[in-house]
């Protein structure tokens, strides 16, 4: 503030007038918005017609948990008007070392209004809108629509299809990432927003142009299983909240046709697509973490979604076609284990207490870090990847079967028994054995227990550290 002949000058730099600014559509910045975002709006890039652009921009956020919430937060805190968030989960204990958006007086609590509580204790000046259910077909045109960017924090393949082809078919652009264990992704989706059909390698890429084709189910496990580390996704979250901001302050989210961004220079819209890959290594003392940017190239002219002669429209969404469900699965294999081959968590633990089993050897195939939890008493620990390469090399550059087990259980002709997490690895792991010649022609018995330490948990020892 300065005096000048007399005339008081305010923040704003308008003659006479109070701490407001208006832009071109009149809307003026308070003093409140002022005092909050003014470290924001003096970076080179922004300044206050950034500011006035994410206050007047609707950002919806899909998913609030792990990558959501460290995005919520930036989001909020940076001034974006309107943060749509859409999740049909609750809050539980096991989400709080990374989903920093909970806590623990919130467990039980919907993860929509509890992520929702936290945004506004840290900035109440945005319109918060809650839809505490789940994302499908049927109401995702209606609620992407509103918005004027997306952000895809979900975890799943089948809904990320469905959130990418929504945004080709409104026009929106979209922030995707994906975190699991000690790595994530992201990348930036249909930016500026073109229309169906309009295709040109200058054009940004939809998900189907980058993922023709979803990951086999075989490979897809969720946090509980593979795990999750807290820095990691929440890196990932942060930079999802930093590409959304750099896109709404910079008006890249119009179609540059409709003056998006800097409308002298149309090429400064259509930049080059990436796919950032962050990996945190936990062994390493020196270089704990690494960013690798790949190049991607533009829209597909083949592409489901966006191509020239796509087929895919909001109304076939909505009656189910594509059936996305179907377009991620695989059929599941048929269990072929005979009745034999298996016997329940319940009926092993009984045999055991009643000395009815015959001296054996008892397989753990989940990897160390379940396995050291704990595990059933005289369990060998045999994970079940290092197995499934194990049981690849053999098969491809031959050797003795024996090598995959260790050396007593594989020399001994004692019966094998097999149990994993869930109870799917472990029918796999005695088929394996038994393709391996390891069954002795039929002479040695293999078998699984069904349903692994999840059933031993529920059926046996309910105070088993399951995880």
């Amino acid at each position: 503030m300065e005096e000048n002949g007399g005339i008081r000058q305010s923040v704003n730099g308008a003659a006479g007038a109070s701490n407001s600014v208006a832009n071109g559509s009149g809307r003026r910045l308070t003093d409140d918005e002022f005092e909050r975002y003014s470290r924001q709006m003096i970076v080179p890039g922004m300044g206050k017609e950034g500011q006035l652009r994410l206050i007047n921009s609707r950002v919806l956020i899909i998913g609030a948990g792990g990558l959501g919430c460290p995005a919520a937060q930036y989001i909020a805190g940076a001034g974006v008007g309107t943060i749509g968030i859409i999740d049909g989960d609750v809050v539980e204990a096991s989400n709080l070392h990374r989903q920093v958006g909970h806590s623990t007086s919130r467990i039980g609590m919907k993860k929509v209004d509890s992520l929702i509580a936290h945004l506004k204790a840290l900035n109440p000046l945005p319109t918060y809108v809650p839809y505490p259910f789940r994302l499908t077909p049927q109401n995702a045109a209606d609620i992407i629509s509103k918005y004027d960017l997306i952000l895809d924090c979900t975890d799943n393949p089948v809904t990320r299809y469905l959130i990418s082809d929504v945004c080709v078919l409104v026009c929106k652009p979209l922030v995707t990432a994906a975190a699991i264990q000690k790595s994530g992704q992201l990348t930036v989706l249909n930016c500026p927003p073109t229309p169906q059909g309009l295709v040109d390698g200058k054009y940004a890429p939809c998900y189907r142009c980058c993922f023709r084709k979803p990951p086999p189910p075989s490979s897809m496990v969720s946090c509980g299983e593979a795990g999750i580390m807290g820095p990691v996704v929440g890196m990932m979250g942060v930079a999802q909240a930093g590409e959304a901001i750099k896109i709404l302050a910079s008006a890249l989210h119009i179609p540059a046709e409709a003056g998006g961004g800097d409308s002298s220079n149309t090429e400064r819209n259509l930049q080059q697509p990436t796919l950032l890959i962050y990996t945190y290594d936990l062994e390493s003392a020196v270089g704990p973490y690494t960013f690798r940017a790949l190049k991607m190239g533009g829209r597909k002219r083949n592409c489901f979604a966006c191509g020239e002669n796509s087929t895919l429209t909001l109304e076939g969404i909505k009656a189910g076609t594509p059936d996305y469900v179907q377009f991620c699965s695989a059929p599941a294999p048929a269990v072929s284990l005979p009745p034999e081959e298996r016997i329940t968590a319940a009926a092993y633990h009984a045999a055991r207490e009643k000395g009815e089993l015959p001296e054996h050897i008892l397989i753990d195939t989940r990897e160390k870090e379940h396995f050291s939890f704990g595990s059933i008493e005289g369990a060998i620990n045999v994970p079940f990847g290092k197995f499934l390469m194990k049981a690849a090399a053999i098969k491809r550059d031959g050797g003795p079967a024996s090598e995959i087990l260790p050396a007593d259980a594989a020399t001994s002709d004692k019966p094998i028994f097999v149990v994993c997490r869930t109870g799917a690895d472990s029918q796999e792991t005695v088929e394996k054995l038994k393709e391996l010649g390891l069954d002795r022609g039929g002479k040695r018995r293999i078998v699984d227990i069904v349903g692994g330490m999840k059933a031993w948990k529920q059926e046996v020892d309910p105070t088993f550290p399951y995880i």
